[in-house]
């Protein structure tokens, strides 16, 4: 069994360095880069993202990617918090956001550690847990955060 789980997190480890690092989204709202604009979701995706965000299985789900990756970075990272993925925990803390905070529209990347966050949140008290629910994830160092404050609005955002 744990020769399996070896295998299945080295396997793993070879898709995703196959595929490169990626930007991980809260929902499809989210900027497809971390580096590009951030615009207001509509009513009703934020209230569809917040919907799915508060599912329990989506909450299983999102809690099982976590466990995942963590248990992948024991077996091939001896545990450690460094030398972490960067799509690992990019998902990660993708993850943590989209389950601790519903209705988001965020993106995430990583490098080396230092976590950068683009997006939209529809509130300021989610705004201000952002920071601490990235730095949960081990292998955290810093989180660079280009997110702003903009609740739903009931008209579809302009399309660059």
């Amino acid at each position: 069994m744990l020769k399996t789980k070896i295998f299945m997190a080295i396997l793993g480890t070879f898709a995703i360095a196959m595929t490169g690092c990626q930007v991980a989204k809260t929902n499809s709202d989210a900027p497809d880069t971390t580096t590009g604009s951030v615009q207001t979701p509509t009513t009703e995706s934020a209230k569809s993202a917040d919907d799915d965000a508060s599912s329990a299985v989506r909450r299983k789900q999102l809690e099982s990617d976590i466990r995942a990756r963590e248990q992948r970075n024991n077996a091939l990272n001896n545990g450690q918090a460094n030398n972490r993925s960067a799509n690992d925990l990019a998902s990660e803390v993708r993850a943590k956001l989209e389950a601790n905070l519903p209705a988001s529209a965020l993106a995430v990347s990583a490098n080396e550690g230092a976590v950068t966050i683009t997006g939209t949140v529809p509130t300021k008290a989610q705004y201000d847990r952002i920071n601490g629910l990235a730095k949960e994830i081990k292998g955290v160092t810093s989180v660079a955060m280009k997110v702003a404050v903009a609740p739903a609005s009931n008209t579809a955002p302009a399309k660059n």
